[in-house]
């Protein structure tokens, strides 16, 4: 479905910003249109930028296998899109501006993405990015509370399940669902009636023949930065909602995609989002 509307990308949104050939590839997009839903994927991206390159330890695959490519593959049911381009080793946008890059494994799971000391510069642009990227959130958002009186974020991550190899057995399924929503920040007296409608329709489309597994706050207690500087900077007029997608729908070593599981999880989420859109329409 081709979506009429204003494609912002942050790199084109001012002129004292470099070119995105000087840059590699923007940092992200955006696609706005009216209505109260906005889906994003911060995590989706895997391009560094040029200064960065020569940095890096961590290898492609074991970096992409770190990331939450496909994410994206969901945005265009939103109303405002955001996909983020560049990956989170370069700018982690769940993260606070301090911590939206590090050198530290500890901070990484750790993983040593970086063969020595960040150069302070390199510092200095990531965490500039991370705050063009909040800036034009709260710009959009208030945009969308002040048409709406309150919105939707649906932001997507996805999260490894093998980790002990490819061969190996994956983690068990009780502590990990086809589809963990983190809803630590959500305010359930304003919207508890929200989610659970959301999450019936995420888990009312057949998956891989037998119906998803779609459970709240399994496999995390904490939320991350996105979502809860949301919660702190609107409060009840912003029910965030983040989606943590087993990898299901891929080989996390391989990174090859398995589309029909792809298509099975949009339907889903198609699903979810009717209901959560009715929901919204009947409190307007």
């Amino acid at each position: 479905m081709q979506m009429q509307g204003q494609t912002i990308t942050a790199d084109r949104s001012s002129p004292s910003h470099p070119s995105p050939a000087a840059a590699g590839a923007p940092p992200w997009d955006m696609l706005v249109t009216e209505g109260p839903v906005m889906v994003t994927a911060i995590h989706a991206g895997h391009s560094i930028r040029p200064s960065l390159r020569p940095h890096l330890a961590l290898g492609e695959a074991e970096r992409l296998r770190e990331e939450d490519p496909l994410t994206d593959f969901f945005l265009p049911a939103g109303d405002t899109v955001l996909r983020a381009n560049r990956s989170r080793f370069e700018c982690d946008l769940n993260r606070p501006e301090a911590r939206c890059i590090t050198a530290d494994p500890a901070e990484t799971w750790g993983l040593r993405i970086w063969r020595d000391d960040l150069p302070d510069a390199e510092i200095a642009a990531s965490r500039a990015l991370h705050r063009r990227f909040y800036a034009l959130m709260a710009e959009r958002i208030e945009a969308m509370i002040a048409a709406h009186g309150e919105v939707l974020v649906l932001d997507l991550h996805s999260y490894n399940h093998r980790r002990e190899g490819p061969e190996d057995a994956p983690a068990p399924q009780a502590g990990n669902p086809d589809i963990d929503l983190g809803a630590t920040t959500l305010d359930h007296a304003a919207h508890g009636g929200l989610l659970a409608a959301f999450a019936e329709g995420l888990g009312s489309c057949p998956l891989s023949g037998a119906m998803p597994d779609v459970r709240v706050n399994v496999r995390w207690k904490d939320g991350g930065h996105f979502p809860e500087w949301l919660h702190a900077t609107y409060g009840a007029k912003a029910c965030v909602v983040t989606l943590e997608y087993k990898k299901v729908f891929m080989d996390e070593w391989t990174g090859s995609a398995d589309i029909l599981a792809l298509q099975e999880l949009r339907e889903g989420f198609h699903a979810g989002l009717a209901r959560a859109r009715e929901w919204l329409a009947a409190r307007a």
